[in-house]
């Protein structure tokens, strides 16, 4: 198990950060997204040093970190591209669309607020969980915890979030009525 100090970060960060720069432009041939995506993995790095249990070497783990961010942003950026691709249509072909899309828009930022107002941990596993689709297992042994914790987290992140969003329910409802 590898533990991090601000010494061994720096040291890592000057050792591998490049190298990683380039890793990941293979991937989304993008230089600013690249450093972007490298720069976000040192950070989580960083703020869960405390928490990581890390089994492979630090440059092991960091190139297969590396790696998943990018596949998941690359998934990312074909879902948003297929998104603005159908609105564009469905906007050139239904003009209410707009409005659908108006409502689509509200209750999504509706729910991410619900999501950051969740409490840090219950927020981390929920986002682990439904935005990286990491397993239980994963989650419980990334941040050094049970599965029965990771369970527990997401029924409170579920259970709180039901609370937050029941306003929206009705808007929920229409939109999926409207959608069909």
């Amino acid at each position: 198990m590898l533990r991090i100090d601000k010494t061994s970060f720096e040291q890592l960060f000057r050792e591998l950060h490049t190298p990683l720069c380039r890793y990941a432009y293979t991937f989304l041939r993008d230089e600013a997204e690249a450093e972007e995506t490298v720069q976000n993995v040192f950070v989580m790095l960083w703020e869960r040093r405390q928490d990581l249990h890390i089994l492979t070497s630090m440059k092991s783990y960091l190139y297969q970190t590396v790696h998943n961010r990018c596949l998941n942003n690359l998934k990312h950026e074909k879902i948003k591209d297929a998104y603005k691709t159908y609105n564009q249509d469905q906007l050139n072909q239904n003009p209410s669309y707009a409005s659908h899309l108006a409502i689509h828009n509200e209750l999504s930022a509706r729910i991410e607020e619900a999501i950051q107002s969740l409490p840090e941990q219950c927020r981390r596993v929920f986002q682990m969980s439904r935005v990286d689709e990491l397993k239980y297992a994963e989650i419980a042994e990334i941040l050094s915890i049970s599965i029965k914790t990771v369970e527990n987290h997401m029924a409170k992140a579920l259970k709180l979030l039901r609370e937050k969003l029941a306003d929206y329910l009705v808007l929920l409802l229409y939109f999926l009525c409207i959608s069909h």
